[in-house]
């Protein structure tokens, strides 16, 4: 990976070369979260792709526009990323995602791609990264703060203690299976099977072994907090996070 230098679109041009590739993490929902790196790069690209049908319905793009106002100076392209289990289909939309990106690095643009969280923690940015780099372009990612650390600083409870183990969970995991493992789990993304996992918290069993938080919409102004499996909703939305720890004896 490169290291990040920010240079004029017109100096590239100038020089003949090809513009850099950004993954950009934008943090999980408050922008005075976003890193001064980050924001550096924001300002400093060309164009700005995001993760999403429109702007109305992108968390990247409302997070990053609260603190870089800018940006809808720039080039704004909003791209669907389908959740479809067909790697075919999906390579045919990643590849003509990238098409339209990497035309624009070719041109000695810098492309920012922005990302709720960070850009290498379950992201759609992977699949434009791996084009990008087969396509021996420069790409520089710049993390941001994830969301189970931000959800554990507003709960206050640490995410790991000791030697205790941490699980990280996709919305698609199969949740009797995960809670068989040892340490702290946290699901991501698991407003869908939000009310699975309820039921699952909530048993006699469940409750002697395990403390549960949960956040939802962390940092945003519709923020939730929740401390037992009790108080979870079923509508609860797809930005919920929730953590199990073991009991201490």
């Amino acid at each position: 990976m490169a290291v990040c230098r920010f240079y004029h679109t017109d100096e590239r041009r100038t020089k003949n070369m090809n513009g850099t590739f950004y993954g950009i993490g934008v943090g999980p929902g408050d922008p005075e979260l976003i890193t001064v790196k980050a924001y550096r790069a924001i300002s400093a690209c060309g164009t700005l792709v995001f993760p999403s049908k429109t702007k109305e319905n992108c968390y990247a793009y409302q997070i990053a526009a609260q603190i870089c106002p800018e940006i809808d100076k720039k080039e704004l392209l909003f791209f669907d990323f389908p959740m479809k289990k067909d790697k075919k289909e999906l390579a045919k939309v990643h590849d003509a995602i990238y098409e339209k990106i990497g035309r624009r690095l070719a041109a000695g643009v810098d492309v920012a791609f922005l990302t709720i969280g960070d850009p290498m923690v379950y992201s759609t940015f992977d699949y434009i990264k791996k084009r990008a780099a087969a396509d021996q372009k420069e790409v520089c990612t710049l993390s941001g703060i994830p969301s189970f650390c931000a959800a554990c600083a507003r709960l206050g409870i640490a995410l790991g203690e000791g030697k205790e183990q941490i699980h990280i969970i996709p919305g698609s995991y199969e949740i009797e299976e995960s809670l068989g493992l040892p340490g702290t789990k946290v699901y991501m993304k698991a407003g869908k099977k939000l009310s699975e996992l309820k039921q699952m918290l909530l048993t006699e069993d469940a409750r002697a072994k395990w403390e549960v938080y949960a956040v939802s919409n962390c940092g945003m102004p519709d923020e939730k907090l929740f401390y037992s499996a009790e108080s979870l909703t079923s509508e609860e939305g797809y930005l919920t996070l929730v953590i199990v720890k073991e009991k201490k004896r």
